[in-house]
């Protein structure tokens, strides 16, 4: 009969105790001794067992869980003699920043502060007898929400200083989703008022504290040297890249394909694979993403669980103000193609508005890109990539993400695409401007106003037609044809010519002619060009001068099924005219 599945449950006691399914990952725990690193940061994907398995270590190592080998009977750590003398042992610090998620520095401070002063009342018992001195006593009752900055950032390494008198060893502190407060400040516009406290909090707690035996730190990105970690020159970090661990986090196919069989699902393994595999981490590929795993064999369905599982609201964000570079990529990243870049796995979160690498480096460690093929470049100084959407589970998630992009305009965008595919230029010229009207400042990042480069909003609008045309055309843009780099090519899908124009939620109606392809060209209104048909007529021009319909026609599309439009913007006015028609006047 197979284990009960327990959702969400990340507590190592409680999934032994109860027979829960449980892919067995204490291999880790001996890796991880053996390596003797003092402090390691070691980062992955949200859900992908970083909280089970320092759950796990904490069970393992803790005093406070001496004696209890029924945890780990029948697993592969309990098969060394020399680890089972090892199980608790040691004095063990747990915490977790995973509910840090406050919106102003001032908060944020007071929770820290708060699991700080939880964890000073787990060890109350340290109070009783002549341990601590009264002055120790005093401090020990004065560490609250509300302590100041500096007895916060000393708060940890005192108490392992207490523990380490009391138990006579050294203390393995555990810190689970160190950067939810980061990314938190990042967003909420407080970064530069919590990294002073955090880097002093980290100082104390990792590099200046003889009390500490072993740390590990867990996340799901690596924050940048220079704003936490800049005291902490004795740091192990474990990034996605890196081969240690490569296999303790997240499901091995071998794994998932036994977890299916085990469920009756075997047979879907091939779809399985399809939605959740992909993620690679140092040379190990093939690793599965577990918590859309455990769901699945639980609802006996496939569903964009992972995806949902979390607030995507920051990478939504990333993408959808980022440069024309970005969305660009993204186009060609939904078409299931790899990109070649370069970037610092360490993240820099107050750079993430000034350049793509950052955006990049975040994604991959946020598990929504993979690596294809990675190499340090030594003679540039800097890691290369080829990067790829890590599977069909992500490319869903970002579909539907650009699709809600347009949600407050839903009807007139729908209205819009229903007269481009008709070629009702009247029509387009009307919901465009009424889709602009409504959406440029969506696309804005505040240094930078659309109505001043508005190739973030018609890029924006792009990946809007990829994904809603999607089952009629292949949507791309800034592509080599003819002579030059056209803006947008919408090409008809084969055998396409009877189907609705519009599916789904947005079917309008149905086109029982053949679909035809269409070129279009963006252009700014120049100051020398006085009205803005002078500007449409400049961007038809272009279509016709650079041969832009060359690939089309050389793909066996007829001219005569080649419609071309120029769009001209002059902020968030807009002016749409066709080679087939009339120009309409501003």
């Amino acid at each position: 009969m197979p284990r009960t599945i327990a959702i969400g449950r990340q507590d190592f006691e409680k999934i032994r105790i109860n027979n829960n399914f449980y892919i067995d990952k204490t291999p880790f725990i001996q890796e991880w001794w053996d390596a003797g690193d003092d402090v390691t940061l070691i980062t992955r994907p949200r859900r992908f067992g970083k909280t089970l398995n320092m759950s796990m270590l904490e069970k393992f190592f803790s005093v406070t869980y001496a004696g209890r080998e029924d945890l780990f009977q029948g697993l592969a750590i309990w098969k060394n003699e020399r680890y089972r003398k090892l199980q608790g042992t040691f004095p063990v610090l747990f915490i977790t920043f995973a509910d840090v998620k406050e919106t102003s520095y001032d908060q944020t401070k007071k929770k820290i502060c708060s699991i700080i002063q939880e964890l000073y009342n787990q060890h109350h018992f340290l109070l009783d007898g002549n341990l601590l001195s009264d002055n120790e006593k005093a401090y020990f009752l004065g560490i609250s929400a509300e302590m100041e900055n500096y007895e916060a950032s000393g708060s940890i390494k005192a108490l392992s200083n207490y523990l380490s008198r009391y138990y006579g060893k050294k203390v393995i502190i555990l810190l689970d989703e160190y950067d939810t407060p980061m990314q938190e400040a990042y967003v909420n516009g407080y970064w530069k008022e919590l990294v002073g406290f955090t880097r002093s909090l980290f100082n104390s707690t990792f590099k200046t504290n003889p009390y500490l035996e072993r740390a590990v730190m867990t996340g799901i990105t690596r924050v940048s040297k220079e704003s936490i970690f800049s005291d902490l020159n004795n740091l192990e970090v474990v990034t996605t890249t890196s081969p240690k661990y490569a296999d303790s986090f997240g499901f091995k196919e071998e794994e998932v394909f036994a977890a299916l069989e085990e469920y009756g699902l075997y047979d879907r393994r091939q779809q399985i694979k399809d939605w959740y595999d992909g993620f690679t981490f140092g040379n190990r590929a093939d690793i599965y993403n577990p918590w859309s795993v455990i769901n699945l064999l639980d609802k006996k369905e496939v569903g964009t669980y992972w995806a949902n599982s979390s607030s995507n609201s920051l990478v939504g964000q990333l993408v959808r103000e980022g440069s024309p570079d970005i969305k660009m990529t993204m186009e060609r990243l939904l078409q299931g193609a790899t990109f070649h870049t370069t970037f610092d796995e360490q993240i820099v979160f107050n750079q993430l508005e000034q350049g793509d690498d950052a955006v990049w480096s975040l994604l991959l460690a946020s598990g929504y890109l993979k690596v294809i093929h990675y190499e340090f470049n030594i003679s540039r100084g800097k890691a290369e990539y080829d990067l790829k959407l890590t599977n069909l589970e992500v490319r869903i998630m970002f579909e539907r993400m650009i699709e809600s992009w347009f949600n407050s305009c839903r009807r007139v965008n729908n209205a819009f695409l229903q007269a481009l595919l008709s070629d009702d230029v009247k029509a387009m010229n009307t919901y465009m401007n009424r889709v602009t009207k409504e959406m440029f400042s969506y696309f804005d990042t505040g240094k930078k106003p659309s109505e001043e480069e508005p190739e973030r909003f018609y890029h924006g609008f792009v990946l809007g037609l990829m994904v809603e045309l999607s089952d009629r055309y292949a949507v791309t843009s800034n592509r080599e044809s003819g002579f030059g780099r056209y803006d947008v090519m919408l090409e008809p899908r084969a055998l396409a010519g009877t189907a609705p124009l519009l599916t789904g939620s947005n079917a309008l109606s149905h086109n029982e002619k053949p679909l035809d392809a269409i070129i279009i060209e963006f252009k700014v209104q120049e100051e020398e060009e006085p009205e803005l048909s002078d500007t449409v007529q400049d961007a038809l021009h272009q279509i016709e001068e650079k041969n832009y319909q060359a690939a089309l026609v050389a793909r066996g599309i007829p001219q005569e099924r080649i419609r071309k439009y120029g769009f001209a913007f002059c902020g968030k006015k807009v002016l749409i005219g066709s080679a087939a028609s009339d120009c309409p006047k501003n």
